[in-house]
């Protein structure tokens, strides 16, 4: 079969034949690719940066986002059917751990990751234990589909708490805070104000219905804020950036006893005031990674089933398989909103 792989370290990634992973261990299940995403993850595997150093061994097959058919099934799968079309959480559990045996598979303490730990899903087909997979009803389509991985992770970010009649604020616009702005608006948000540097992922965030757009190299964030708020700064703040700067002109805004969703992911240890900032505020912070299993799941199901929400503005680009570099190119250029690759 035809697969992108991280075939040695360094920049790029190498499209060769690789054999297909017929041989299924119990509860294994083995899927035909229909479509998968371009993640940032992916895109940290590309560059080589010193986060994939440390945890890919090449040779391996990249990419965790996707959707697909179940072809095979081994002994004692119960839970698909050859036919099914699926999805899969890329966080595969323990099942053994306290938090697996406590209803929190998506912090388990031994996790295996699609296409970090293991081979992932950038081929035509892939292999994954039964217990992280979910069946997509009729009337996803299998773009939306194989986006439904990231779009829980907006989910699960975004409604930790009763967001209806609140004001919002989403610090960085890219894939999953365009998506986290629309499931704000679903929720019932007052209002949405959504910064970004990027021109084009401004114009994403309009279409995908943030109220009010803040450049912070244009306008005091903090200070904006706050007058769009009758000066007392947003009930809830979600942190999609990853930058310091963003996370405490993010928490400057929030009001007095507001709550506070950490997504991004900082590359560094991060310095400021907690006394101010957090304690003396009274503020909640929920650190989220993941999405909850399988809940977050059937949440994204539904939303999208039901038509709730449009993910179309966030998928900027359907290309084929050979055609990844052009994906990957438009992503770090900052051009793109979600790459998806068909397979199949």
């Amino acid at each position: 079969m035809k697969a992108i792989v991280k075939e040695n370290p360094g920049t790029g990634f190498t499209v060769r034949n690789v054999p297909v992973p017929e041989e299924l261990s119990a509860n294994e299940v083995l899927i035909r690719v229909k479509r998968a995403s371009i993640c940032g993850t992916d895109l940290h595997i590309y560059e080589w940066n010193n986060w994939a150093e440390q945890k890919i061994h090449p040779p391996q097959i990249v990419g965790h986002e996707f959707t697909g058919e179940v072809v095979k099934v081994g002994q004692g799968v119960t839970r698909v059917s050859v036919g099914d079309v699926v999805v899969s959480e890329t966080h595969i559990p323990c099942q053994k751990c306290l938090q697996c045996k406590t209803g929190r598979m998506h912090i388990c303490k031994d996790m295996n990751i699609l296409g970090v730990d293991r081979d992932g899903v950038f081929a035509e087909y892939v292999k994954v234990p039964e217990v992280v997979l979910w069946k997509v009803p009729d009337g996803i389509s299998p773009e939306f589909a194989s986006i439904m991985e990231p779009f829980g992770n907006a989910i699960h970010t975004a409604l930790v708490t009763d967001l209806t009649g609140k004001n919002v604020l989403i610090t960085g616009a890219g894939p999953i805070g365009l998506m986290a702005t629309a499931v704000a608006r679903s929720a019932g948000a007052a209002k949405v104000i959504v910064t970004e540097l990027k021109e084009f992922r401004k114009e994403l965030a309009k279409k995908m219905g943030a109220d009010v757009i803040l450049d912070p190299r244009e306008v005091d964030i903090v200070h904006e804020v706050k007058r769009l708020t009758d000066g007392d700064g947003v009930d809830f703040f979600m942190e999609m950036s990853g930058n310091l700067n963003a996370f405490k002109q993010g928490l400057e805004s929030t009001t007095n006893g507001g709550e506070v969703s950490l997504l991004g992911v900082f590359s560094g240890n991060v310095d400021f005031d907690i006394n101010s900032l957090v304690i003396f505020k009274g503020l909640t912070l929920y650190g989220i990674t993941g999405r909850r299993m399988f809940e977050t799941w059937q949440v994204a199901t539904e939303l999208l089933r039901n038509k709730r929400v449009d993910l179309s503005p966030v998928v900027t680009h359907v290309l084929k398989m050979d055609e990844w570099e052009k994906g990957v190119k438009s992503m770090l250029d900052g051009i793109a909103g979600k790459v998806i690759l068909e397979i199949e």
